[in-house]
């Protein structure tokens, strides 16, 4: 039986931020809640309109950030993992 999945440590941080899609052309506000090494739990306007590559940034520049997956959406709150 394989070892359970050890969660990152997350911190809680309620910190805007913003995220980009569309290769840097439609930029939304949104909160980062939590964060740790692997992701992040955000909340902005309509999570559920997320598509399954974004950027998350704390500055309004597209070309800075962490690119993401969208791993979960529910309502205004989306998990994201980083892959880049």
């Amino acid at each position: 039986m394989p070892a359970p999945k050890k969660r990152e440590a997350r911190k809680s941080m309620k910190q805007p931020a913003w995220v980009t899609l569309d290769g840097g052309f439609a930029v939304r506000h949104c909160l980062v809640q939590n964060i740790s090494s692997a992701g992040a739990k955000i909340t902005l306007d309509d999570a559920v309109a997320l598509p399954a590559t974004i950027r998350l940034a704390f500055a309004r520049d597209a070309r800075t950030g962490r690119l993401c997956q969208v791993v979960w959406r529910r309502g205004t709150s989306a998990g994201v993992k980083f892959i880049g």
